[in-house]
């Protein structure tokens, strides 16, 4: 008999809390080795005690969770620096699975899906190109593929591509004379070199955002992904899932660092009174429960939209806007009451405001968002 919900969630609650957080490590945050063999042994344990992979399918071995249950599944991962790695539930493999479950043909699933699925292979996918190419614009695409006698020729360059560094495989988004297309590209190909490892100031990323050249970059004709002409639209709908599994974990993420200030705020002196019983910093952790708040009510009904196979794109911006910087908003405000230990590598309070910061950025600027979201209004009519 399969576990229930409430198994899951129990067993969850307990592994993370037991068995993953203690195992981080924050003087080992760059320590990518470190980092590989560690969650590669709580992966073990997680599927010893059926708490692997969220959203795979349960004939992959995996729980085969709603995007609604994946609420609650991810904010309990996403506590630690860890747990995405540990649960099967990372980016950008998570997101590629997904893709590829949806596109692949039985000869690329047989040789690409199920090693991913597996953990035998490692995917990353490459869109975000330096100037003038595409960035926040996917529109601005300058990599390109030619059609061959013999399949295709890839010629561009690409950067800021997470996990590419321990990539064995590439999702490469690239500009044919019939449109846009996804290409799938071994990461041995000799047309294909990754030229450096960026580094950026989350603390805890494995696979590192690579800055990569194709250069005459050989494929066959079943390396196509889908259909040409459809990259822009697989991109769009890639995003918007990917968005809300990021939505997800950074909740869990924030919770846990206003978890640590309030520990904090109750036993800290100042001035004849614990801090919690100041004002000011009452109306911080009072603030930082309101966004939690919103952001999961937010979060779930986007992802009841997406259960119900309703269009996300204007609800998924408008989610992407408003999470990223209410979790933020949130690690600040811990960081702020524990004062110089926030600051410090003592405690994960700053590391976690390193790894919140970028998702402002990542999978669309919110400026960016908010400018689609404002032009959809006016397009379409939308009232508040």
């Amino acid at each position: 008999m399969g576990l229930t919900r409430a198994d899951i969630q129990q067993r969850l609650h307990t592994f993370v809390r037991e068995m993953v957080v203690p195992n981080e490590d924050l003087t080992r945050a760059k320590d990518t080795e470190w980092f590989e063999s560690t969650t590669r042994k709580l992966a073990a344990q997680a599927c010893d005690q059926g708490l692997y992979g969220p959203r795979l399918a349960p004939e992959h071995g995996g729980l085969g969770l709603s995007w609604v249950d994946c609420c609650w599944y991810f904010e309990e991962v996403g506590r630690s620096f860890l747990g995405p790695a540990a649960l099967g539930c990372a980016a950008p493999g998570q997101p590629d699975i997904a893709a590829l479950e949806r596109l692949a043909s039985p000869q690329q699933a047989q040789r690409y899906l199920l090693p991913l699925i597996q953990g035998r292979l490692r995917s990353c996918f490459a869109m975000t190109e330096p100037p003038p190419g595409a960035g926040s614009d996917p529109k601005m695409l300058s990599t390109v593929a030619r059609r061959t006698s013999q399949g295709w020729v890839i010629d561009g360059h690409k950067w800021f591509i997470s996990g590419a560094m321990r990539a064995d495989i590439a999702i490469v988004v690239a500009r044919a004379e019939e449109g846009v297309g996804w290409f799938l590209v071994e990461t041995d190909n000799p047309g294909m070199r990754r030229l450096r490892d960026i580094s950026t100031m989350e603390p805890f990323e494995t696979g590192g955002h690579a800055e990569i050249v194709f250069d005459k970059c050989c494929v066959g004709t079943d390396a196509v992904l889908g259909e040409i002409g459809r990259g822009l639209e697989y991109s769009q709908w890639r995003l918007e899932g990917a968005r809300l599994f990021h939505c997800m974990r950074f909740i869990g993420m924030a919770s846990r660092a206003m978890e640590i200030a309030q520990a904090y705020a109750l036993q800290r002196q100042s001035h004849g009174a614990t801090l919690a019983d100041h004002q000011m910093v009452q109306a911080m952790v009072a603030d930082a429960h309101i966004d939690l708040y919103a952001a999961r009510l937010m979060t779930r009904d986007v992802a009841q939209r997406l259960d119900a196979q309703t269009p996300i794109r204007h609800e998924s911006s408008m989610l992407k806007v408003f999470v990223a910087e209410a979790v933020y908003r949130v690690a600040d405000s811990a960081v702020q009451i524990t004062g110089a230990l926030g600051v410090s590598e003592d405690a994960p309070l700053s590391m976690i405001l390193r790894m919140l910061r970028p998702f402002r950025i990542y999978d669309g600027a919110s400026e960016v968002h908010r400018a689609a979201i404002a032009k959809r209004v006016f397009r379409h009519g939308i009232n508040p």
